[in-house]
């Protein structure tokens, strides 16, 4: 927020204790005090070395005389005015470029962003992380390029490895030659089944294993992988992979593409793009070069048995092996080199990785190396860590029963929309009903993934997303729709040109509403400058619940005075426009009716 009394005041600091200029802040007055905003006078104490009781009390003075201050009262080190409605209005909302124009960042403080997130493996579907992993990423990316900054989306699929080995030697072996048309599933669920048929014939041949050799008893399965013959089959076709064998670079083409395709669908139900994709098949070379060039310059230093190992003087990070014994990388060891590659493709000022907390440790590892390599931009690297999504038990179980399908979740969560959309809508049925379907499932599924701090586990529960009352993103959709409808009405109905005359706001509720628009560019800058989403989601739960109040006490349609009438619906469709920019921002979409 910025109001004329604000410079007029930081004027007066200059002049009265002839000091340099500095920014006077101000935030709304707590509800327990009367008032519509609270200027805190210890940061004047702080920077004047008084004390600050007694400058709340010159402060007071001083306001209480300026032409736009209808009341001040000072509270201990707190000054809480009263403006008047006029000057209130001028300041927050008149003007409706300064509730967008102004959420952008200077020029000089913009930046080039790359942001790295949901990285999914070819050997199955997407699951509720994923879903939780993309939310957060696209949010993000949007939310910094609200604020001014140029942002880029970056994927990095993992699809190599001896987990993409299972998926295709389980085809092979029991696949019959199908493929997800014959099968009538999409790409990706079909090699996931593929890859569960792997573990049950794994698991099998282990009990069989364990029956027959009482010295494996205690083993766990890993520790006897290669031990029976489906896992070792797996190895030889990672080999023959590595070797390039032309069969099995074919079967691996063939399905990655189906699991791509079946991606390709996820992706778009979300709303999620990126502006490259990295193979992990085409990356998982890089690192080693640059690690050995860094044992040259003992960066690194040679083990006894061959491997190469990095001591860090930090105790909590210890040392760590970047290259085996047999001179092979380490997930490290390709990370710094795909660091390394973005950083000379895009030439960003600040790299971001959405990736779960349980990953720490491997990225306070990378960004540790990266700055023993001496590289300049290693300080501008974020870990942008989430906790873990849980569902209620009993909730839409999966295909393989131990994770949430995304597609599954998708599927339930607009049936739940439906049924909530055409109990809304007694009478008859939505011309539009699957679209408002998707678009409520998706406000209500992106909405309390994003209304707590990313890096908060949390429990989802769809039942309560879906509800049209609460915290949830159907009613902050709800509250942009009844606005519209409004406004439809408005138009039908306008039998005059009265002009909007702001100075009529003087209701509690008017007042409320205008400050809180007024926090809109703030807030985009706090999203921006602190990865939170939740403070923009916050953000709009209590603008619809300040519309709502408004709605409930002011009568806009049917206001005796033409004039009153044009200003609350000009006050409103402020908050209709704040509402789409910052769902918009939050990559949920609107719907006009509901």
């Amino acid at each position: 927020m910025q109001f004329q009394f604000q410079a007029d005041l930081a004027r007066f600091f200059q002049e009265q204790f002839q000091c340099e200029s500095f920014p006077v802040a101000v935030e709304l007055c707590p509800a327990e005090f009367s008032g519509d905003v609270t200027v805190s006078c210890f940061p004047f104490a702080k920077a004047l070395r008084r004390n600050p009781m007694q400058l709340a009390g010159q402060v007071c003075e001083f306001l209480a005389a300026h032409p736009d201050i209808e009341k001040a009262e000072a509270v201990k080190a707190f000054v809480n005015l009263t403006l008047k409605p006029a000057a209130l209005m001028r300041d927050t909302i008149a003007d409706p470029d300064r509730l967008q124009a102004s959420s952008l960042l200077p020029e000089s403080e913009r930046q080039r962003i790359l942001i790295e997130f949901s990285a999914p493996n070819t050997n199955k579907p997407q699951h509720l992380g994923h879903v939780r992993n993309n939310t957060v990423g696209m949010a993000t990316a949007s939310i910094l390029e609200r604020a001014g900054h140029q942002v880029f989306r970056i994927n990095l699929v993992n699809d190599r490895g001896i987990h993409i080995c299972k998926s295709m030697l389980a085809y092979q072996r029991f696949g019959e030659g199908t493929n997800p048309e014959k099968a009538g599933k999409k790409g990706d669920h079909l090699v996931g089944d593929f890859y569960v048929r792997f573990d049950q014939e794994f698991r099998r041949q282990i009990a069989e294993l364990k029956a027959n050799n009482p010295a494996f008893a205690d083993k766990d399965s890993d520790e006897l992988f290669l031990e029976t013959e489906i896992g070792r089959s797996a190895q030889q076709m990672l080999q023959k992979w590595e070797q390039g064998d032309p069969e099995v670079r074919q079967l691996w083409q063939t399905m990655n593409q189906w699991v791509f395709d079946g991606f390709a669908e996820t992706y778009r139900s979300m709303g999620v793009q990126f502006e490259h994709t990295y193979l992990e098949s085409q990356t998982y070379t890089l690192g080693r070069d640059i690690i050995l060039k860094g044992l040259e310059n003992q960066v690194f230093k040679r083990r006894e048995d061959g491997a190469v190992i990095i001591e860090f003087e930090e105790p909590n990070l210890g040392s760590k092996v970047v290259l085996r014994s047999d001179g092979t990388s380490v997930y490290v060891t390709q990370d710094i080199g795909t660091t390394l590659l973005k950083q000379n493709e895009y030439q960003p000022d600040r790299q971001i990785w959405v990736v779960g907390d349980e990953q720490k440790y491997h990225f306070q590892v990378l960004f540790a190396i990266l700055k023993a390599l001496g590289y300049s931009w290693a300080d501008q690297l974020t870990h942008m860590a989430y906790g873990m999504v849980n569902l209620p038990s009993g909730k839409m179980k999966s295909r393989e029963g131990t994770v949430v399908d995304a597609d599954d979740l998708f599927e339930e969560m607009a049936n739940l929309a439906r049924e909530a959309t055409l109990q809304r809508n007694k009478d008859e049925v939505p011309a539009d009903l699957e679209q408002r379907a998707q678009v409520i499932s998706m406000a209500a599924l992106k909405f309390m993934l994003l209304k707590v701090n990313p890096k908060t586990t949390i429990l989802f529960d769809p039942q309560a997303s879906i509800k049209f009352e609460g915290d949830t993103g159907p009613y902050v959709l709800y509250a942009y729709a009844r606005i519209s409808s409004m406004l439809r009405k408005a138009a039908e109905t306008s039998k005059n040109n009265a002009q909007a005359d702001w100075g009529l706001l003087a209701d509690e509720a008017e007042k409320k509403l205008a400050l809180r628009c007024a926090l809109y560019p703030e807030t985009i800058h706090k999203a921006a400058r602190e990865l939170d989403s939740s403070c923009l989601a916050a953000y709009l739960l209590d603008l619809a619940k300040d519309f709502s109040t408004f709605y409930n006490r002011c009568s806009v349609l049917n206001a005796s005075d033409p004039a009153l009438r044009k200003t609350r619906l000009e006050l409103s469709a402020r908050v209709r426009n704040i509402i789409a920019d910052g769902l918009h921002t939050l990559t949920i979409g609107t719907l006009e009716s509901m």
